[in-house]
């Protein structure tokens, strides 16, 4: 007796590839980081100081932060914080 093993299409999982995540550089400016780094960019565990609603969906990219490090402005961690 011979025995198939058939699978349906169902039975494989796929997974879509993860973006490999941007090679941390220095930016000229926000306008410039922002396009790569939508929300901005900081360490871990940074916060950002604000009196309205934080940004918390920053990228997380401690060498990219050390490289643009000027564009933090209030000095929360968090370069180029934007909504």
């Amino acid at each position: 007796m011979s025995k198939f093993s058939v699978l349906s299409p169902l039975s494989k999982v796929c997974r879509a590839a993860a973006a490999p995540a941007p090679t941390p550089r220095k930016y000229a400016n926000c306008a410039a980081l922002n396009q790569v780094y939508p929300h901005g960019v900081g360490r871990p565990g940074a916060r950002d100081k604000t009196s309205g609603t934080p940004v918390t969906n920053f990228t997380v990219s401690t060498a990219a932060y050390n490289l643009n490090i000027g564009s933090d402005r209030d000095k929360d961690g968090i370069a180029c914080e934007k909504h």
